[in-house]
């Protein structure tokens, strides 16, 4: 049996701010077999790492991501809300973290936050960065918003998709084949259930479950066979996945 992904979900986020590239280099040196993090489009079209569409939660600033330009974005503190010693971060682009990690063997999990805001043009942008670092075969795109999940398939099918969802969909699987998704990411809680994740393994649908930090369930999920699960502590999860606990 392949033995599950570790991905750090918005970066190692108990030890520095999320979706910051300090997080992102901290998850690196944990061992993490991937980053998953939030993309949203700056004013002028650039695709920015953040979860949240307003800035107020985890920046010095105040109003929404998409009524800002980059440098606007960027001059703005991302780390002090975290602790004093991350004071100046800068909230990233997509193209800056591609880069630092380029040379790695990271995979990459973009999660598109085009559901409360609608951002035309985020898909092609955020296929275009991939594209230009010919990594498609590490990049794969997630969202709550399937729409987008069809317009990037139908733009670079070499680009993997996954469906991003809480409900407990009736079988999901046939939902997702037919996005052309090629995996699932559901609420991990949906995944209790063993007739669901026999449906997804006769499917031939990779299941990436969030956000899974409770240890007794991060053994649940590695020993029913789930291919990933997201996590905010990736460094409880290392140690599952090597017997440590």
């Amino acid at each position: 049996m392949t033995q599950t992904l570790n991905f750090a979900h918005r970066g190692a986020n108990t030890f520095a701010p999320e979706n910051t590239m300090a997080a992102f280099k901290k998850a690196a040196q944990l061992g993490v077999d991937g980053l998953e993090f939030d993309v949203q489009l700056s004013k002028d079209d650039v695709p920015v790492i953040i979860h949240d569409e307003k800035l107020d939660r985890t920046t010095s600033g105040q109003g929404l991501v998409k009524d800002f330009t980059l440098v606007d974005l960027q001059a703005l503190d991302a780390g002090s809300w975290f602790a004093p010693e991350f004071s100046g971060a800068e909230i990233p682009t997509l193209d800056q973290v591609l880069d630092e990690f380029r040379d790695s063997d990271l995979q990459f999990n973009i999660e598109l936050k085009s559901g409360i805001i609608l951002y035309p043009g985020l898909e092609e942008a955020v296929l275009k960065s991939v594209s230009e670092r010919k990594l498609e075969e590490r990049a794969l795109i997630s969202s709550f918003n399937h729409y987008s999940l069809v317009a990037c398939h139908e733009l670079n099918p070499a680009v993997r998709t996954g469906i991003l969802y809480v409900a407990g969909l009736y079988e999901p699987w046939n939902y997702a084949k037919a996005l052309g998704c090629y995996s699932v990411h559901p609420l991990f809680y949906h995944l209790q259930y063993p007739e669901i994740v026999m449906g997804f393994k006769e499917h031939n649908l990779l299941v990436y479950a969030w956000t899974v930090n409770e240890i007794e369930y991060m053994k649940l999920m590695v020993a029913g066979g789930i291919e990933a699960i997201i996590t905010d502590r990736p460094q409880d999860l290392k140690k599952v996945l090597t017997g440590g606990i």
